[in-house]
């Protein structure tokens, strides 16, 4: 094991070495493909009687506006020269009238890809996620000619909003959290709580866990992070594998919201599909009521979903091996882990760390994660996407409020606090990583050129699984399925159109939402059997896993999942198109 482990290092330091020489003659000999970028959205006239618009809830003039046909930015522009480096995007009004916003993109062809071929490469190869990701770092920075990797690469993508709120998030409050309840062994009472009143064993665990993923259709890392958390000591007292935990928190995540769209994902993806000239997408009211005529197509959502309730009642047949090989090692050995594991989460909060006299109740785990629920539902109601931050900063401080309640004194508390940072401190640098490594791939242009490969010769009938392919590998290759959203919908959803049109399809609705579909589906395989996504690592971490144990075993039954979808979308079309 030990000279296949020092075989595959060396394989991967090839691989990093010649992936660095690839990027530098990239920066140096390989120019820009450039490609116009046009959003849309819902124009209105303001108080002031300028044309305005909505970004995140905050009215934005629009003040200056240019013919397209004179702008640097449009398409015929960029073929000819590069846009001016202080132009980054531009108002544009079409013929019609409209004003559509436009911003430049490039892409290095196939090379674009390489950032994110090096970083899984190497986390296959070494099982070394931060090493893997940072190489990948290097090799897109260096495509970029950007040398100074402190200064101009990692300071700037953390210093970025969303950045600063995975570490506020991941490494404060989840980790804050677990370290109090580790501290005052409220993960341990409930546990022992679930275990008298309802879990009777691995596959009720596992059932409990299935429930809440499904009740926890906000996706995405809400429904990871809460899930996770949740039914970790529960599962781990019924001795279920962790390779299972991570692949039941991470399928019901993601793939239920494509089902259970009851969350912020209309609202974000209604913007990205408009298409100029058909009437069922021409208002926001009209595109929001397309993608909810849609979700009976989301097919791989709903077989994701479907496996992985047939695995909590312990039906492995389609789980792949690996799951069920971890499935057979915790029945008979008790091991939660595999042997070579290296499991996200430290030790430290796998075990309680109660003070002497300290008695833990099972109400200081329920009263804070009501709390996190409570505050999640009604900013959602409220602000129309829950407020992640807020939740668990509302959970952490009722759970140390209490604890002090109870006597425990601040040094514990604070102690308890210090070992939750400690215990997330490695994944949250996996997640700082590869948030760096997913804005370089997007500014890179991966995405952007598989999506120009396609054409409007296509057989209809292709076009829906080469949409899913195409997204998937985006999706798996970024690490996220909302930025795989921004890079294909905008053009495969005219692209879906002409295709109708020119080959005169007679349902061109039931296709473009078939076409839909794929999209959205397949940017959810992606992310969420991409190593470097952070609803992976986050599924991994809280329920405990290796993250490569993790996607190796998940990738199996999601790629089944992805087969049989693709078949029901090329037979739907065929059908009934």
């Amino acid at each position: 094991m030990k000279l296949i482990t020092e075989r595959h290092n060396h394989v991967a330091l090839f691989i990093f070495a010649i992936g660095l020489c690839c990027a530098l003659y990239i920066n140096k000999n390989v120019s820009k493909t450039w490609v116009e970028q046009s959003y849309i959205y819902n124009i209105y006239t303001s108080t002031s009687g300028l044309p305005a618009y909505k970004y995140k809830d905050q009215e934005i003039i629009i003040t200056n506006s240019v013919p397209y046909d004179e702008s640097l930015l449009s398409q015929e522009n960029l073929n000819n020269r590069q846009p001016p480096a202080e132009l980054k995007q531009q108002w544009v009004i079409d013929d019609k009238q409209q004003l559509t916003l436009l911003k430049p993109a490039f892409h290095f062809s196939l090379w674009s890809l390489l950032p994110a071929f090096i970083t899984i490469a190497l986390c296959l190869l070494t099982r070394e996620p931060i090493t893997a990701l940072f190489s990948g770092v290097v090799v897109g920075a260096v495509m970029l000619g950007e040398y100074n990797l402190t200064d101009n690469v990692i300071i700037p993508n953390l210093a970025k909003e969303g950045t600063a709120a995975i570490l506020l998030l991941y490494l404060w409050l989840l980790g804050g959290l677990l370290g109090v309840w580790t501290k005052t062994g409220a993960a341990q009472a409930f546990a022992d709580y679930m275990t008298k009143h309802f879990v009777r064993g691995p596959r009720s665990a596992k059932l409990v866990t299935w429930l809440l993923g499904i009740l926890f259709f906000q996706g995405g890392t809400m429904s990871t992070v809460l899930v996770g958390t949740t039914v970790r000591p529960l599962a781990d007292k019924a001795g279920v594998s962790h390779e299972e935990m991570s692949y039941i928190v991470d399928s019901t995540a993601s793939p239920i919201a494509s089902v259970i769209a009851l969350n912020a994902w209309p609202a974000y993806i209604q913007a990205l599909i408009f298409v100029p000239g058909v009437a069922f997408l021409a208002t926001e009211s009209d595109r929001l009521k397309f993608f909810f005529s849609s979700i009976p197509f989301s097919f791989y959502g709903i077989l994701a979903v479907i496996g992985t309730l047939l695995l909590s009642l312990n039906i492995t047949k389609f789980s792949g091996k690996r799951i069920r090989a971890a499935h057979h090692r915790a029945a008979t050995t008790g091991e939660l882990d595999a042997s070579h594991a290296t499991p996200l989460s430290a030790k430290e909060l796998q075990h309680c760390h109660v003070p002497d006299g300290y008695q833990p109740h099972v109400l200081e785990f329920f009263i804070p994660l009501l709390s996190l629920i409570a505050i999640a539902v009604i900013t959602f109601i409220a602000y129309g996407s829950p407020q992640v931050n807020w939740a668990f900063g509302g959970a952490l401080l009722l759970s140390i409020f209490i604890a002090l309640g109870k006597g425990m004194s601040l040094t514990n508390v604070v102690d308890g606090f210090g070992i939750g940072l400690k215990g997330v401190v490695v994944a949250s640098v996996i997640l700082m990583l590869a948030v760096i490594i997913g804005n370089i791939s997007k500014e890179i242009g991966g995405g952007l050129f598989l999506v120009s490969q396609l054409g409007e010769q296509l057989p209809f009938w292709l076009l829906p699984v080469i949409l899913q392919l195409m997204t998937m590998v985006i999706a798996f290759s970024t690490g996220t399925s909302w930025g795989t959203y921004a890079i294909a919908f905008p053009l495969a959803m005219p692209l879906a159109w002409a295709i109708c049109q020119s080959q005169g399809l007679a349902n061109p609705e039931l296709f473009m939402a078939v076409c839909f579909a794929t999209v959205l589906n397949g940017s959810v395989y992606g992310d969420q059997c991409s190593p470097i996504s952070d609803t992976t690592i986050l599924s991994a971490m809280t329920t405990g896993c290796d993250l490569m144990d993790h996607v190796k075993s998940q990738i199996v039954p999601a790629t089944l999942a992805a087969s049989l979808a693709a078949m029901l979308w090329t037979f739907t079309v065929l059908i009934f198109a």
